[in-house]
């Protein structure tokens, strides 16, 4: 359980604070462009503030986090920076500015010394001395801060002589920081090397996670109630994060094509409870729960109602969870989002409606994405897609009597190909693809992988023509050379064999194209269909996913004939395409010309 504490600090509270900057952290770095970048974002917040509303907090100006840790030395007060020093120091340089420029007698500011630089607190009090900032780089760089410093305000007083007077009550009175307090006997060093070598810093769901269990929140508990209070929480918060971390489930409410990558999963959770954007700053969700936080105290007595703060949270992730338990709703909301529809809608849409309802209201969402004819799409067309992966789920769905489920997580972490059922023989097959293709076929008709094992059986088992078709798929495969007219009247006479010579109907109708994984579909994409059925077939049962219709297709169970197991006909893809349309009517359109 985290013992860490957060809150939102002006810079006027730290003033006299001791800050402390280890020796494990590297001196000051700020280059001018980064020290201006700062200086124009207080500026632009001064001139674009926000219009405080009635009963609110004022608006505010938000620091990335300072995570610190207390300590005492002498009787005195220390905090050791863990990370943000960059950030404090200069804050530090500001404040030394406008006692140098601005003020007669100097204004309180805080204090900070370098575990690294004996002599660091004399120079940050004289940071215009050049012959000390010549003593080392740190020094050098806190005074070229300070040169920087001086050269905006200079330039920003030749069109408004009250810059200063108007700067420095936005920077002491509504610049804050995201203030991280260490308490959990983490070890200094570890964290450090966790926000800064890492390049791993602290996340919207730590610092919500933090301003749930502060102890501020219990303070007309005792100690023993606030540590169970706390206790529950983190617990309660394990669990929503183990279950957003079983990608079954992780998947079936999130797509990869969202802009937010999560390594805590309960962060997308908050993100989606703040409606946070693209365009938002990073930290945006986090600044959203502290201001309910403090909206909560204002109503409640200064203790924020911790109790039904959390159970907001609960009951958002319980929507999910029901959905996902409920077989129907699991494949209609998982198959909205993985066609990129907006999860926050959906669930807005729940709320107001019987279970009846919402799942009409769901149903009436698929059909607004497949408003077609089915039998004119062709390859090229990105629904064909869609109809497929709503096949597939469709299917699965209308059998009341299966537990089964449609894989989205496999759907979304695998690349998907749409593939063609029987191969496109009008296709040139050249270089080493020509090798592969022979050793398919030669291992299709003789059972084996191995060269000794297929000489074998060519001598003594296969019947004549198959046999001759072998010897010359053999020697392709083995040869240093292909001859090309040899191989091109080979592979014409196999075209004919597997009665592959004559092309369906539309070879890039949706007839004759499935849903496939990318890298089944890539080992054998000039294969003929006996080859792609094998191929699948032995994939399937050595754990690799292959949709259902997919499966079905290469068995033929759409064919209403199935005289000829090992070829593709028009008749095949008719029924094929007939079975398509007969799964989706419930979501078609009328499909008669």
């Amino acid at each position: 359980m985290s013992k860490n504490n957060i809150e939102l600090k002006a810079i006027n509270d730290v003033l006299g604070y001791n800050f402390y900057i280890p020796s494990y952290q590297r001196g000051y770095r700020w280059t001018s462009e980064q020290v201006t970048a700062l200086l124009n974002d207080l500026w632009e917040f001064k001139e674009n503030q926000p219009t405080q509303e009635a009963g609110k907090e004022a608006p505010f100006y938000c620091l990335q986090p300072i995570a610190v840790k207390n300590y005492k030395e002498n009787e005195k007060d220390y905090w050791e920076v863990i990370d943000g020093q960059q950030r404090l120091t200069t804050i530090l340089i500001i404040l030394y500015y406008f006692n140098e420029t601005e003020f007669k007698t100097p204004k309180p500011i805080f204090n900070l010394k370098y575990q690294t630089r004996n002599d660091s607190e004399q120079f940050l009090k004289n940071i215009k001395d050049t012959s000390l900032a010549a003593k080392n780089v740190d020094y050098h760089h806190i005074n070229q801060a300070f040169i920087t410093i001086s050269d905006w305000f200079l330039e920003k007083e030749k069109s408004n002589a009250a810059t200063k007077n108007l700067f420095y009550p936005i920077l002491i009175n509504q610049t804050k920081v995201i203030w991280y307090e260490v308490n959990d006997g983490s070890d200094s060093i570890d964290i450090f090397t966790r926000l800064n070598m890492g390049k791993i810093p602290l996340t919207n769901a730590e610092l919500v996670k933090a301003l749930f269990l502060r102890k501020g929140n219990f303070k007309k508990e005792s100690e023993d109630k606030i540590r169970l209070r706390q206790l529950q929480i983190a617990s309660e918060w394990d669990k929503i994060e183990n279950t957003l971390q079983d990608d079954s489930f992780w998947y079936f409410i999130y797509n990869t094509s969202n802009h937010f990558k999560y390594d805590t999963r309960i962060e997308y959770i908050f993100d989606l409870m703040k409606d946070k954007k693209v365009e938002d700053e990073k930290l945006c969700t986090f600044y959203k729960f502290n201001d309910a936080f403090e909206e909560s105290k204002a109503n409640n007595k200064d203790v924020p109602d911790i109790d039904n703060l959390w159970l907001e949270i609960k009951k958002y992730f319980l929507t999910f969870e029901e959905w996902y338990k409920n077989r129907e709703l699991y494949h209609l909301v998982g198959f909205l989002i993985a066609t990129n529809s907006d999860i926050k809608t959906i669930k807005l849409e729940a709320e107001s409606k019987t279970k009846t309802e919402f799942k009409k209201y769901l149903k009436k969402e698929i059909r607004k994405k497949v408003k077609c004819k089915i039998k004119d799409l062709n390859y090229k067309n990105p629904l064909v897609k869609t109809i497929l992966l709503l096949f597939n789920i469709q299917t699965i769905v209308s059998n009341k009597d299966s537990n089964m489920r449609f894989p989205f997580d496999r759907y979304e972490t695998e690349n998907w190909d749409i593939e063609h059922i029987r191969s496109q023989t009008d296709k040139s097959i050249t270089g080493n693809s020509r090798k592969d293709w022979a050793r398919d076929i030669l291992e299709y008709f003789t059972g084996e992988k191995t060269k000794d094992k297929q000489q074998a059986i060519i001598d003594n088992s296969l019947v004549d023509n198959i046999k001759k078709f072998a010897i010359r798929l053999l020697q392709v495969s083995e040869a240093d050379r292909i001859i090309d007219v040899e191989f091109n009247d080979l592979y014409t006479e196999l075209v004919e064999y597997f009665k592959e010579d004559k092309e369906p109907d539309d070879i890039d109708s949706i007839s004759n194209l499935a849903l496939l994984d990318a890298r089944t579909n890539r080992s054998y994409k000039n294969a003929m269909f006996p080859i792609k059925r094998k191929t699948i077939l032995e994939n399937d049962m050595t754990g690799t996913f292959i949709p259902l219709c997919t499966k079905n297709v290469f068995l033929k169970s759409y064919s209403k004939k199935l005289d000829e197991i090992m070829y593709w006909k028009n008749t095949d893809a008719n029924d094929y395409l007939t079975a398509i349309e007969d799964t989706l009517k419930i979501y078609l359109p009328d499909q008669k010309d």
